[in-house]
């Protein structure tokens, strides 16, 4: 009898994972940067409900939304590991809910780097993302050199989370 396995899961299923939420004290080599105090291992959940409030035609950087997930959660600072990929995974599980169909999810394409550069890992990349900021009125400047594109003025259109 042969045995066929899934071979991996669906992001939607990353993202509904069930997992707790962790307040650990900073790890040593993490301490230059960050000090002595304690960490939030975030969970998946909790980043994709922050993107979620991010309003149509504003955006928000990963530092934000962790600085956001460490004061909902009593601790100093958000791993900013944990915190990109499940941005990641936030992103491309709503790309599944487009592609099945779905019109509201998950508004991925708002969070920029802290220079308002577009993010390549993105789906579809940095025009996927590109063209949807454009439908919400941001304007898009090409990135000089091998820099990505950035959003012009991002610092004014940034959302208070």
């Amino acid at each position: 009898m042969i045995q066929t396995f899934k071979s991996r899961k669906s992001w939607r299923e990353k993202l509904g994972r069930l997992q707790e939420p962790k307040v650990v004290k900073v790890p040593p080599r993490m301490q230059r940067r960050f000090g002595t105090g304690t960490m939030l291992i975030p969970r998946t959940l909790d980043v994709d409900s922050l993107i979620r409030k991010i309003p149509r035609g504003r955006l928000a950087t990963q530092s934000q939304i962790r600085a956001r997930l460490a004061s909902d959660f009593g601790a100093d600072v958000t791993c900013p590991i944990t915190t990109g990929i499940f941005v990641r995974i936030a992103a491309e599980a709503a790309n599944e809910d487009l592609e099945s169909g779905k019109t509201r999810v998950t508004p991925y394409w708002r969070v920029v780097r802290e220079d308002g550069s577009l993010n390549e890992k993105f789906p579809g990349g940095v025009r996927a993302q590109s063209l949807l900021l454009k439908k919400e009125g941001h304007q898009i400047a090409p990135g000089k050199g091998k820099k990505n594109p950035v959003v012009s003025n991002h610092e004014k259109r940034l959302a208070r989370l």
